[in-house]
């Protein structure tokens, strides 16, 4: 890979990063369960493009590609596992009180 290929890759990471910030800063508190939800979806697609790449670059690819497709896979299932319980803890909080019990 060029130097400028990965110029070119960083340039659009960190544009994408505040891009995001600048997105999600205008989001609405009451908005926020809905995107954590859509998040978590979008969240489970990136788990089968990790584990993908992860399958193809066991045919071609080195150690490393191994090890850095094995990294993506945990960092996004714990993503969304993360995702999920921010979710539920969310809902839980316009639960009345004696609905827990049932």
């Amino acid at each position: 890979m060029a130097i400028g290929e990965i110029l070119l890759l960083v340039f659009v990471f960190v544009i994408a990063g505040f891009l995001g910030v600048e997105l999600i800063s205008k989001v609405p508190s009451q908005l926020h369960t809905p995107l954590m939800s859509g998040t978590n979806a979008i969240s489970g697609i990136t788990i089968v493009g990790a584990i993908a790449a992860t399958a193809v670059a066991l045919h071609t690819e080195g150690m490393l590609s191994n090890i850095l497709g094995f990294v993506a896979i945990v960092l996004a299932t714990i993503n969304v596992i993360g995702g999920y319980l921010v979710t539920d803890r969310m809902l839980g909080m316009f639960k009345k009180k004696g609905d827990d019990k049932k």
